[in-house]
């Protein structure tokens, strides 16, 4: 399988993530059909040819798109979906789609995020609830900040399928000069992964508000890739074994902590920093039009957590503060004792 016979993709999403994988796939040549929430950003995209409210500075040829809020049009035309709906969001949209409209389908799940409202990955969700076959799913994760995409500064994906050659595929069609790909098969480790540093993210923003310094910083970070690296660890152990074992001490997963945590375009750190300065969760939402997904993944996570037996110390002090209402400062110096 090479890129040409992936056929048709479609986006589903138009966020800022979903805006800068149209824009890989578009300046790969690629004509994607693209599912947004409004006809305002439909008509948006056709006459001013770029997103309304993301990434607004990327420029789309109005030729590569088909832009619509028909999402059974998105899965009549596409044999490949691009599935980029935040987790907080994303099963409003599953339930539009019935199990029928996935066969056949390439899924390429870039959410970063659990389904909130059973706590499971996307290929999870769509085994158990659609039948639908693994081997045609791949995930692509970081690390790789949309901002940067816009501004093409070489950036990286990891793409994680069961099979090879469609894995390879969907790396093809995404890569490019200021894109660089790699794959493996760790479907369930490398998301897992990118859903726990968006949480230790938000801990990060938590730190710097509190006058917390880099010294400080880089003890935390370490010990939140040894407990990531503890879970993934276990998770592989305990609920998928296999004959190859991951390599955790990659991009996909300390390289991706290590940005999400360190970077101005974080999201989730800028939440974390709102929450340290004394803003309530639902004030940092609305202050920041933006989703952290790392906010809805600290409650999945620590479910998760709790099925496996496989302890998460620093993702559950983090869920206390925006769960349980517990002071960031009384939390930190909590953590102060358990860092090393």
């Amino acid at each position: 399988m090479n890129s040409e016979t992936l056929g048709t993709i479609g986006i589903v999403g138009n966020g800022s993530w979903g805006t800068a994988l149209a824009k890989m796939l578009t300046d790969n040549g690629h004509h994607i059909y693209w599912w947004v929430r409004s006809e305002d950003a439909v008509n948006h995209l056709k006459t001013r040819h770029h997103n309304q409210r993301y990434l607004t500075s990327v420029s789309f040829a109005p030729e590569k798109l088909t832009p619509t809020t028909d999402i059974n049009l998105v899965f009549e035309q596409c044999q490949t979906i691009v599935f980029c709906v935040p987790s907080a969001f994303a099963m409003d949209v599953l339930d539009k789609v019935t199990a029928e409209q996935w066969k056949n389908k390439n899924v390429v799940s870039a959410i970063k995020g659990i389904l909130p409202s059973c706590n499971l990955l996307l290929n999870d969700y769509l085994v158990e609830q659609m039948n639908f076959p693994l081997e045609q799913y791949v995930s692509i994760t970081g690390p790789c900040h949309a901002e940067e995409v816009a501004a093409e500064r070489l950036s990286y994906l990891t793409f994680s399928g069961l099979n090879d050659d469609r894995t390879n595929a969907v790396a093809k069609a995404f890569g490019n000069n200021y894109i660089f790909t790699t794959a493996n098969h760790d479907i369930w480790g490398a998301q897992f992964a990118a859903v726990l540093k968006n949480i230790y993210a938000i801990g990060a923003g938590m730190a710097h508000a509190l006058d917390y310094g880099d010294n400080f910083l880089s003890v935390y970070i370490t010990n939140c890739y040894r407990e990531m690296y503890h879970f993934l660890d276990a998770h592989f152990e305990k609920v998928h074994p296999s004959n190859e074992r991951p390599d955790f001490h990659t991009s996909a997963y300390l390289g991706d902590l290590l940005v999400t945590c360190y970077s101005l375009h974080s999201r989730n750190r800028t939440f974390g920093t709102m929450l340290g300065k004394g803003y309530s969760v639902r004030t940092a939402t609305l202050e920041m039009n933006m989703v952290a997904e790392g906010y809805y993944a600290a409650r999945g996570m620590q479910s998760i957590s709790q099925t496996f037996d496989i302890p998460l110390p620093i993702a559950k002090t983090l869920y206390q503060v925006m769960y349980e209402q517990q002071d960031p400062a009384i939390a930190f110096r909590q953590l102060e004792r358990i860092l090393s």
